[in-house]
């Protein structure tokens, strides 16, 4: 894939506004939180063609790499709208988004230094569906040294009814914890992250063209999709940060932002993990576990 096919096409200026808006406290934001939405970072015309290609692509039948095979008839409304990925490996579309200018200058930013591309998503999440319990994303990734980089984009409103993204602030300084078995009547993923009572999910929500960043050991997830006829689309971009050397097996082959491959070593599964204990009735975590589950990709 050459550098031209990831140009958006998006003029200098408003690629150095954006720049502008974002770098200055949003550093600090993200660097403090471990997350930072940009909103309205792209614009409501380009959201509704991105909404619309989706659409007809999820039509059209079953894709590569879909999460769950496409069912129309079938009662979980997942099995309707699997999930999509890695679709930048066949859809020009995809591509160019992944490699974005706009993205790319703030991912950037918050890493510190241009980072490599490794994967798109593209959720649907209609009315009915479950929500993804809580994890962190380095968890499948495996980025080492270092952690990804997640680039989520609201092609919907998403709030509270519809299964908005929810986020544990300041849990991007935890090690990757143990994971638990996860309630599958409510989440499509069968593991989850515990959190002791002092620790809470908070809701993020966002319109159509806001952009959520956040680090790969943030932990977060979303609640099932409880309204009437709402649509909670989103469309995903996985980065790593540059000093990675390695990354999971699924995710090669990593591309620079200018869409040109490169060689990484890959990462095996399992490793030491975070268990929860107390000291002086405080929750600390203890890097005591031993991680054997493995996890293809999230």
């Amino acid at each position: 894939m050459s550098a031209s096919a990831a140009s958006t096409g998006s003029g200098t200026g408003r690629v150095a506004s954006s720049h502008r808006r974002w770098s200055g406290t949003g550093k600090e934001t993200f660097d403090r939180d471990g997350y930072l939405v940009a909103r309205g970072m792209f614009g409501t015309e380009e959201v509704g063609r991105l909404r619309e290609h989706f659409m007809t692509l999820r039509r059209s039948g079953a894709r590569r790499d879909d999460f769950a095979g496409t069912a129309t008839a079938a009662r979980d409304p997942l099995r309707r709208y699997p999930r999509m990925a890695q679709m930048h490996r066949w859809d020009e579309v995809s591509l160019r988004w992944l490699l974005d200018p706009r993205l790319r200058g703030l991912l950037t930013v918050l890493a510190g230094e241009e980072p490599y591309a490794v994967q798109t998503m593209l959720y649907f999440k209609p009315a009915g569906s479950r929500g993804q319990a809580l994890h962190q994303d380095n968890f499948y990734l495996k980025s080492e040294p270092g952690t990804c980089i997640a680039a989520w984009m609201a092609l919907d409103a998403t709030d509270e009814e519809n299964g908005c993204l929810m986020v544990v602030p300041g849990s991007q300084r935890w090690p990757i914890l143990c994971t638990s078995k996860a309630d599958t009547a409510v989440s499509f993923t069968d593991v989850t992250v515990p959190l002791p009572d002092i620790h809470s999910a908070r809701p993020v929500r966002m319109s159509p063209g806001d952009v959520l960043f956040f680090n790969g050991s943030l932990v977060h997830g979303s609640l099932p999709n409880t309204s009437g006829d709402r649509f909670r689309r989103a469309l995903i971009g996985h980065y790593i940060q540059a000093e990675a050397r390695q990354v999971a097996e699924y995710y090669h082959p990593a591309l620079r932002l200018d869409g040109t491959p490169l060689e990484l070593g890959v990462s095996e599964g399992g490793g030491p993990c975070g268990e929860w204990t107390e000291t002086d009735g405080t929750p600390v975590i203890a890097l005591t576990g031993q991680q054997t589950l493995t996890r293809k990709h999230e």
